[in-house]
């Protein structure tokens, strides 16, 4: 079966049409009253992570929304985020609830499903990044989003497109949920064996990173030298390449071999681990893998290097600067002025168990093992990912075959 969408071609609509466009506003920090006990959720662009709204980061009082510029929305109401890294990002309130300044509110409307709303809003998510003005807080208009032209179908071929499109999110959800699990499982099991790093319930021998390893950093392309895309044979690991233990090659730059020469003294080997010094990835781990091995290294991250390895694996070591008892620790120890930032002296801080190197390579054996079956949940997770996207492309083109 074809689901047309003859609106498409024969009728479009403006979002300011269909829907009240409204915000929110934030009550006043310095007064307590306005925050403490309160019971009202209050959304932020941050709490927008999934088709719905789960729950509230904060609760304000009612003191704090008669004082302020936020007001309660129903549920069904569609949410979009309209200001800095967030732009773009939507979710549905199954909750009544208020928001925040950055947070544009579409009302529900009696001529479009919210769940319709919701999708297209994802499905043209790169245009309103695109559409964004401003430097360090690129922003999106409430005037902007009013003028949006949406394809208006029926409500019945509204449902019927959503349904399609609910099944195939159901099924990335599922996907993504099972990779959380092993996720969690990896933490289990680290505090099983070694308990928690900080409190040391099992009584290891403690140390920390500057003990235990030399922290070097890595430096910055030369001003008027550019990165380039084509392999050149040098790659350059970015901050953005490290995260969940891994360096991985996606979105991968390269030096030229000028430039390369230039900073052939910064370079990592394979089984490094790096962390991410600057900006908003800071404490991401990684082990650098055969694959990037003699790549340079950025200037915002820096590279430990295990001083004894008849003391410390590398594969433990990264993992245990993922526990969140060191990433709380790391959290701390970044310095907020300006552009947040880790010190090479705050890194050497970091405090570490040191338990039998017998014991911390039996945890990498089976992590491997967790390991093997997460790359295959990441590899269901890729084809639900580009089945839904797929879908949703279709869907707002006319093409969708139920």
């Amino acid at each position: 079966m074809i689901i047309n969408l003859p609106e498409i071609k024969t009728k479009q609509v403006t979002i300011g049409e269909v829907f009240k466009v409204s915000s929110g506003g934030t009550p006043s920090r310095k007064k307590d009253e306005y925050f403490t006990d309160g019971n009202i959720a209050w959304v932020k662009t941050g709490d927008l992570k999934g088709k719905f709204v789960n729950s509230a980061t904060e609760f304000i009082s009612q003191l704090g929304l008669d004082n302020s510029s936020a007001k309660l929305f129903p549920p069904k109401t569609v949410l979009l985020a309209m200001y800095g890294a967030t732009i773009g990002a939507c979710s549905i309130l199954p909750f009544e609830a208020a928001t925040n300044q950055a947070c544009a509110a579409l009302l529900p409307s009696d001529d479009c499903d919210e769940n319709f709303l919701y999708y297209y809003l994802a499905f043209i998510k790169p245009s309103l990044i695109n559409k964004g003005v401003g430097g360090a807080q690129p922003n999106i208009s409430a005037g902007l989003i009013k003028n949006l032209k949406i394809p208006l179908p029926s409500l019945p071929e509204q449902q019927k497109i959503t349904a399609i499109l609910d099944a195939a999110d159901s099924l990335r959800q599922k996907d993504q949920q099972l990779i959380e699990k092993y996720n969690a499982l990896s933490q289990s099991l680290f505090l099983d064996m070694f308990g928690d790093p900080i409190t040391n319930p099992m009584g290891f021998k403690k140390s920390n990173v500057g003990e235990q390893c030399m922290v070097k950093g890595g430096k910055r392309v030369p001003k008027g030298e550019n990165l380039v895309k084509e392999n050149t044979g040098y790659p350059y690991i970015k901050a953005g390449n490290i995260k969940n233990g891994k360096v991985t090659t996606k979105n991968l730059e390269y030096l030229t071999p000028g430039t390369r020469e230039k900073l052939k003294r910064y370079i990592v080997n394979e089984g490094d681990v790096c962390i991410t010094v600057v900006g908003v990835n800071i404490g991401d781990i990684g082990i650098v893998p055969k694959k990037l091995h003699l790549a340079n290294l950025t200037e915002n991250a820096n590279k430990l290097l295990i001083k004894n390895h008849n003391t410390l694996s590398n594969f433990y070591l990264c993992f245990s600067l993922q526990m969140e008892s060191i990433q709380q620790q790391i959290k701390k120890k970044t310095m907020a002025v300006g552009v947040p930032k880790l010190a090479l002296f705050r890194i050497q801080e970091l405090e570490l168990l040191l338990p039998p190197l017998i014991l911390q390579n039996q945890f990498a054996e089976r992590i491997q093992s967790i390991e093997t079956q997460k790359q295959q949940a990441q590899a269901s997770l890729q084809k639900s990912e580009a089945l839904f996207n797929s879908l949703l492309q279709r869907a707002f083109k006319g093409e969708l075959t139920a």
